[in-house]
């Protein structure tokens, strides 16, 4: 079975979030099944990997789009255990990073039907098209109902929304550039009267999946724009866990800790990562630390956080280390900078995103919290339980799908319900109490480092998922 990944992002090739991780993972793994071959087609993006990299020139054509012709090339790397095709497009602006762009809309939609029209020419066509998130979302609906793609009619489409929140809303004015369908076609396109890039991958795929059972459930049941059209939709939904790259997430193995350690060497190895973060940091090694890594945005409830950090170093003295890694919202890194300065060296910051630095925070911090206004997987609670770091995590979303709280049976982090201050201080408490039980504490490190959250069994699932069109 040969499966195509269409994406935005595609870890190390480009990153700027866990859609990356999830794409440059999840085929590697589908490869490791009998009988799979799983390729990745994105956009090129002018970046340090690009430009190091062995890249193969594979195809080249051109292409009208509008009243223009563009130039495309289809650029191959084979070194990540799976071919990833990368759709370079002369005529648009010289693009270092993957989103940002004034023209994403054109862009996306000129990548979309470049990659369509290079598959379609291929003498044996794959078994599947898999989608992810609205920079692919035409694809299905081309896929269907574009007159320039009769040998896909019969090709199935899977989409896969990894953030509900990013649409793809845009002006009627792109349909313009759309390869021709048929008039009647057009409410297919159309959701609260705007050209609507996710909707219509919902209303043409053959299957839509969430990233979590749980998240599935919250966007039909909750107040998402989404949630009557996956209601009506729910016979072709499913929600399937994401896992994780087992290879490029172990800490006996990580190159990018100077202390590598493994479940039975995790009290000492730990130990000595701790000290590291502390050197660094400024921390003092006797408090746990708690630690943060994301983005600053809405979704990651970092705003209510950095109220709970300094309620719990001012009004409550708190014998805790804490520690945020992340990037986003100006105002609110001013603010972290800022109060760096009056909580005594027990809170501290690194601004911006460094891969081998998180790899640290992973291995060296006890607690990791993920304060999320909502999530529809998450994948650090993942990567802290495979260093034996505890999480700490909202029960929503994937979090729900994947930590129970310690004081439930096969229980691995901390669960609160509310975003809010009490919460998070509460739960501040409870992750002390935890560490000061030294016995306990060890044990669970020993316990969550064990469990399985690899891709394998989500790979399956979605192998599964496949073949029911066989």
């Amino acid at each position: 079975m040969q499966i195509v990944h269409l994406s935005a992002e595609c870890y190390p090739v480009a990153k700027v979030g866990g859609l990356a991780d999830v794409v440059g993972a999840l085929p590697k793994y589908l490869n490791n099944l009998d009988g799979v071959q799983s390729m990745v087609v994105m956009p090129f993006v002018e970046n340090e990997f690009t430009k190091t990299r062995k890249l193969i020139m594979d195809y080249e054509t051109t292409m009208p789009f509008g009243n223009r012709q563009l130039f495309v090339k289809i650029l191959k790397n084979d070194d990540l255990g799976f071919p990833v095709f990368l759709v370079q497009i002369e005529g648009f602006t010289h693009r270092e990073e993957v989103y940002g762009y004034r023209n994403d809309p054109y862009f996306f939609t000129a990548f979309q039907i470049a990659a369509l029209n290079w598959i379609h020419q291929w003498a044996l066509l794959p078994d599947v098209i898999h989608c992810h998130d609205y920079h692919t979302g035409f694809v299905p609906f081309f896929m269907k109902h574009a007159h320039q793609y009769p040998r896909f009619r019969n090709i199935p489409s899977i989409f896969t929304i990894h953030n509900g929140q990013y649409q793809g809303q845009m002006s009627w004015d792109v349909v313009d550039y759309f390869p021709w369908f048929n008039t009647w076609d057009l409410p297919l396109l159309d959701f609260d009267n705007t050209l609507h890039a996710m909707a219509t991958a919902i209303k043409s795929a053959w299957r839509v999946t969430t990233v979590s059972p749980q998240y599935m459930k919250e966007l039909m049941e909750g107040d998402s724009s989404l949630s009557g059209l996956l209601r009506h939709e729910r016979k072709k939904c499913v929600g399937i866990l994401n896992g994780i790259d087992i290879e490029e997430w172990n800490p006996a193995t990580d190159n990018k800790l100077d202390h590598p350690y493994s479940r039975k060497t995790v009290e000492e190895g730990k130990k000595r990562n701790k000290q590291q973060l502390c050197d660094y940091f400024g921390f003092n090694p006797d408090y746990p630390i708690i630690s943060f890594i994301g983005r600053f945005v809405d979704q990651k409830g970092a705003d209510v956080l950095s109220d709970a950090i300094w309620k719990a170093l001012t009004n409550y003295d708190s014998k805790i280390n804490f520690l945020i890694l992340g990037s986003g919202d100006n105002q609110l890194a001013n603010g972290l900078e800022q109060m760096k300065i009056f909580t005594d060296g027990r809170f501290n910051c690194f601004i911006g995103y460094n891969e081998a630095l998180a790899h640290k925070v992973y291995a060296g911090s006890d607690f990791l919290i993920m304060p999320s206004r909502f999530e529809p997987c998450g994948l650090n609670q993942f990567y802290a339980l495979r260093y034996g770091t505890v999480p700490i995590v909202r029960t929503v979303g994937g979090l729900l799908d994947s930590v129970k709280d310690i004081n439930d049976e096969g229980g691995n982090g901390i669960r609160f319900i509310n975003l809010n201050t009490d919460d998070l201080l509460h739960s501040f408490y409870r992750a002390t109490e935890l560490y000061e039980d030294k016995e306990r504490f060890q044990k669970t490190r020993k316990f969550i480092m064990k469990q399985d959250f690899s891709w394998e069994t989500s790979a399956k699932k979605y192998m599964k998922l496949y073949e029911e069109f066989r």
